[in-house]
């Protein structure tokens, strides 16, 4: 209970003290909120592509691939495949037959709205029932486009982040023109990135035969996958990879997220290294400034502990000050920011929007605690064991 005492009684006098050193603790704070910042603000582009993935999971739709891959542009189905896997037990069906969508995947190079230079637009062509395969999917400008027309209709971020993609534009891809006739939106999922046509006119302007790429498949419930896909991964006639749509997105979103958080990570290192340099400055600038005060502590019976607790709850402070504020600025200047990048895997663009969540500002701030616990701890064992002639006789 002393030693509790004494370090809320000296702990209390360092603070007081501290806007004598207003300068260097400034140092500190604006050292660690400028790691934090980083930090937070690359990992948020993770978070965001994964959120925007992740938004077009459902565990009711299938995915369809050929062999054992998880890429589209790798797969291939003919159109007898295609109705074998239409035969398939929990397919939800309407009035026309199996909500399935068997669809064509290509890219078009497209300009950005904000640099102009050339981005692999996904081009998608799906069956009439492709819409009801995605769970939020409704058309906000124009109409639907026309099967046997070329026609399109694009997704609500592609027509932000691409130029020349507005409701009732010409453009020409390939040798064909196509006129874009609606603007969709599906919930914030990737397919909001997406420009969509009927798969029979894709097939027809690409020479695509009557190849497909992927098919989709609405479910009655989601506990009907389990039957769909081992039907589906036994018939001697097929060789497929099915996967629900949440399985799908993630490992779509595995290799991005894990580069960026890795770049975030090494470079978060790199500098808290120099934030821990300011910090380890700033705690010995305090410990020299206060090197009579503290032995004149020390001569009154105030033990060593105390002592370096108080330069620890200091440096704690003021890392959580820093931590803080560079969190804030991030959520401030980063959150929901619109923007593009490329997914390697699929080598096309995807719109999504950072996103700071609470988790990340507490890693942020957890990190400039731990920078700041290291900054404060070697000073703090220096406050405690200088001898206290020493401290008396600076003074």
């Amino acid at each position: 209970m002393r030693t509790l005492t004494q370090i809320i009684a000296v702990s209390a006098m360092n603070l007081r003290a501290l806007p004598s050193r207003l300068n260097p603790a400034l140092v500190s704070v604006i050292g660690i909120a400028g790691v934090v910042l980083i930090l937070v603000a690359l990992l948020s582009i993770s978070e965001g592509f994964r959120r925007t993935l992740e938004l077009s999971g459902s565990d009711r739709v299938a995915i369809v691939l050929r062999g054992s891959t998880t890429e589209e542009l790798t797969s291939s189905f003919s159109q007898e495949q295609v109705q074998i896997i239409e035969q398939a037990p929990g397919i939800a069906r309407d009035v026309h037959g199996p909500l399935v969508s068997a669809e064509l995947y290509t890219t078009v190079d497209q300009p950005k709205r904000s640099t102009g230079t050339a981005a692999n637009a996904p081009f998608r062509g799906i069956e009439a029932p492709g819409p009801r395969t995605r769970t939020h999917f409704q058309l906000v400008a124009g109409r639907m486009f026309t099967t046997g027309r070329y026609e399109v209709i694009v997704g609500h971020s592609a027509a932000q982040t691409l130029s020349g993609l507005d409701v009732g534009s010409v453009v020409k891809w390939g040798n064909n023109e196509w006129r874009i006739v609606g603007e969709f939106t599906d919930g914030g999922s990737v397919s909001e990135s997406e420009i969509w046509t009927d798969v029979r006119m894709l097939q027809s302007a690409y020479s695509r035969g009557d190849t497909y790429q992927t098919v989709r498949a609405l479910l009655t419930s989601a506990a009907s996958f389990k039957p769909f896909k081992e039907r589906l991964t036994t018939d001697p006639r097929l060789s497929v990879n099915v996967l629900t749509e949440r399985e799908f997105y993630a490992a779509q979103s595995a290799l991005l997220s894990t580069l960026i958080r890795g770049a975030g990570t090494v470079l978060g290192l790199l500098m808290g290294v120099g934030a821990v340099f300011g910090a380890l400055n700033t705690m010995y600038s305090a410990v020299a400034v206060r090197s009579t005060e503290i032995a004149t502590l020390r001569a009154l019976g105030f033990g060593g502990v105390p002592v370096a607790a108080s330069v620890i709850i200091e440096a704690l402070l003021l890392g959580l000050i820093g931590g803080g504020l560079g969190a804030a600025i991030a959520y401030l200047a980063f959150d929901g920011m619109q923007t593009s990048t490329m997914n390697y895997q699929s080598f096309t663009q995807v719109s999504f929007a950072f996103s700071v969540t609470p988790a990340l500002i507490i890693t942020g701030t957890s990190y400039a605690l731990l920078l700041a616990l290291i900054g404060g701890l070697f000073p703090a064992i220096h406050a405690a064991r200088r001898p206290i002639v020493t401290g008396l006789r600076q003074g």
